[in-house]
């Protein structure tokens, strides 16, 4: 073979490898989902019984990369400075819509800044009080709390997020008054509750059903329309005499603002083979999360919606702005 012949073959499988290696780079990078949340919070439960499975659906490592701060506004930041190539996402709550209503300045437009992929489901919450508190029932803990004139604490993972606005719905929704204590995070929070240092909070059933089952929490009610099937036990606050006291806790997986419709749709369709997956949807059944992986064409208007009727709900609770 002459050597004009042999420069141009070597020229030819240089400029293959130099074109397949990013191929074989990317087989072996992780996706990481950032968690706005603290370890052991609901969607950070949700996430990690979700790993294995994602991982075979996206056929990628999934690294669960848990950011907490401010509520979750930390995390989100995070995301926004992420590269829009499917490599890096982010599952959140129904925080992220309320932010807008809470905060003056946030360094990014919820949905604007931000390409949402879908809903994933529901997340029941329950009101719990610590062991030391007298009471086992909505109907004995809003006479505690009227005979207290306000003197009871109850904890939130952060200020103007879920859990917070949701206490402050059934405050409202039972005339009654209490002093709020934000945390960083359901971790420290959970601590300090079974502590005693603060007397109630409404927390993620996933996160706290080892704590009630071991009776260092004490569930009062869930904020369901039905008994949830994962803790048949515990009543809801409609049968309890308080018909509007609903809350549903969503969580959503979003992608960097930019996400291309390819990577939306690769994203979407993993979602949808991975909590269809049978060990997925047990743990998600013994969590008591209902699953429903909603259309990707329709994430950004629930996004848009949501954020509109939370910052109804802020102004009534008359959270203050920070």
């Amino acid at each position: 073979m002459k050597r004009t012949e042999l420069n141009r073959r070597e020229l030819l499988m240089g400029l293959i490898a130099g074109l397949a290696a990013p191929a074989f780079a990317q087989l072996d990078k992780s996706i990481r989902f950032i968690l706005p949340n603290a370890t052991g919070s609901g969607v950070d439960t949700i996430m990690r019984a979700a790993q294995p499975a994602l991982s075979k659906a996206l056929g990628h490592a999934v690294v669960v990369d848990n950011q907490p701060g401010a509520g979750g506004i930390v995390g989100l930041q995070a995301l926004t400075r992420s590269q829009p190539d499917g490599f890096t996402l982010s599952v959140v709550s129904n925080n992220v819509v309320i932010f807008p209503s809470v905060y003056k300045s946030l360094s990014f437009d919820m949905p604007g800044d931000f390409t949402p992929i879908a809903v994933v489901g529901y997340t029941p919450v329950v009101l719990v009080v610590n062991a030391k508190v007298p009471a086992n029932n909505s109907k004995e803990l809003i006479a505690l709390l009227k005979s207290r004139g306000g003197e009871m604490n109850f904890a939130s993972g952060g200020n103007g997020t879920i859990l917070h606005l949701a206490t402050e719905m059934f405050l409202d929704e039972a005339g009654v008054r209490a002093r709020h204590i934000p945390y960083k995070g359901v971790g420290p929070m959970l601590t300090d509750l079974m502590g005693g240092q603060v007397e109630f909070a409404t927390v993620a059933l996933p996160s706290v059903q080892a704590h009630i089952k071991a009776g260092s929490l004490r569930a009062i009610g869930v904020a369901t329309s039905q008994r949830v099937a994962a803790a048949p036990e515990i009543p809801t606050f409609v049968e309890q005499g308080l018909p509007n006291y609903v809350v549903e806790a969503w969580f959503a997986v979003l992608g960097p603002k930019g996400l291309p419709p390819a990577e939306v749709q690769r994203v979407h369709a993993a979602l949808v083979t991975a909590f269809n997956d049978p060990v997925v949807k047990d743990a998600m059944s013994k969590q008591g999360n209902v699953i429903n992986v909603g259309p990707a064409d329709q994430a950004m208007q629930f996004f848009r919606s949501e954020r509109a009727k939370y910052a109804a709900l802020v102004k009534k609770a008359g959270i203050e702005q920070q």
